[in-house]
């Protein structure tokens, strides 16, 4: 039999930190669902439980998305069998070979899909849905800044807006992943000269919405592009966390709006997961977004993907294979 095993973090720090632990075969409890992990979503989240920014009981599990095929079901499971295909962005500790999940948090995975395209889009595919279509209830011809455009939820993010007729304005971290991104305009500007160039597109008006998935060195760069009553959106902390925010700023900037959402705010209930990614399956098979697979590695090779991560040396998704 295949030697079950997982990746832990023991304590809190960089990636170094992230060891391999063979474990023996789980057994599900009531509710539970366990599967056979085929491909693992590596995101940006990971690294803040990893580091501890977020906090987690510890040894932790790093993951919180992936897919496969059930091997197991407990008591009580009414909505998988054994050899379901299934995928999740929401379940706790993906990086495993054999992961148990609460069915609540599993979706049926359709057969035109594959285990990697699944684990390289359920949480940032259905991040990008709720981004696009839950938080403002944009219409064609608005406009919208997307940073780290050439990344994970930004590759998702840029065609599902566009294909809204939004205006999209793309900001990447180099000139090389600013031209793999197809918007209206993909810049790659430093973050002190950006708002300008901005206003510069908007005639001066700025942008209706930003989504900034950076964090601490995009935070300003971000409320200055923002048009009178935009909405920033905060939903990642890539470079660090934001700094503490002065409400007056807000209201200098044209009586902006603030969120800080969260995904799993967003598929609370079983009824809410399964719509978000009804429509991220939808978009996909109409060939609206590609899981962008930029990079794979072992799971065991879990640390050295972190690095490359946090280096913003990978492009597109970065899937991590038992």
């Amino acid at each position: 039999m295949t030697q079950a095993y997982r990746m832990v973090v023991r304590q809190h720090g960089g990636p170094e930190v992230i060891e391999r632990q063979d474990m023996d075969m789980p057994t599900p409890a009531a509710g539970e669902v366990v599967v056979a992990t085929e491909a693992i979503g590596l995101n940006y989240i990971d690294t803040y439980f990893r580091t501890g920014l977020y906090p987690g009981e510890l040894p932790l599990t790093l993951g919180n998305e992936g897919a496969g095929r059930v091997v197991a079901v407990g008591a009580d499971v009414t909505s998988f069998a054994v050899g379901d295909r299934v995928a999740s962005g929401t379940g706790k500790g993906s990086y495993t070979s054999h992961w148990v999940v609460p069915q609540e948090q599993l979706v049926a995975l359709p057969d035109s899909i594959d285990s990697e395209d699944a684990a390289a889009m359920m949480l940032k595919g259905m991040t990008a849905c709720y981004l696009a279509e839950d938080i403002l209830p944009l219409q064609a011809g608005q406009v919208a800044l997307v940073h780290a455009a050439a990344g994970g939820v930004g590759s998702i993010l840029v065609p599902w807006l566009r294909h809204k007729g939004i205006i999209v304005i793309a900001h990447s971290g180099s000139a090389q992943k600013a031209a793999k991104v197809d918007a209206d305009h993909s810049l790659h500007d430093p973050m002190e000269a950006l708002a300008d160039h901005v206003r510069a597109i908007t005639g001066g008006q700025g942008v209706d919405i930003v989504y900034d998935g950076v964090g601490k060195t995009s935070w300003s760069a971000s409320i200055a592009s923002l048009k009178r009553r935009g909405m920033m959106v905060s939903y990642g902390n890539a470079s660090g966390a934001v700094p503490p925010i002065n409400l007056l700023d807000l209201s200098r900037g044209g009586s902006l709006y603030v969120t800080r959402p969260t995904l799993f705010d967003y598929v609370a209930t079983p009824e809410s997961l399964a719509h978000t990614a009804q429509r991220l399956f939808e978009r996909m098979a109409q060939g609206i977004i590609k899981a962008d697979i930029g990079q794979r590695f072992a799971l065991t090779d879990a640390a050295h993907a972190h690095r490359k991560l946090e280096a913003r040396d990978t492009t597109g998704a970065t899937v991590l294979i038992p």
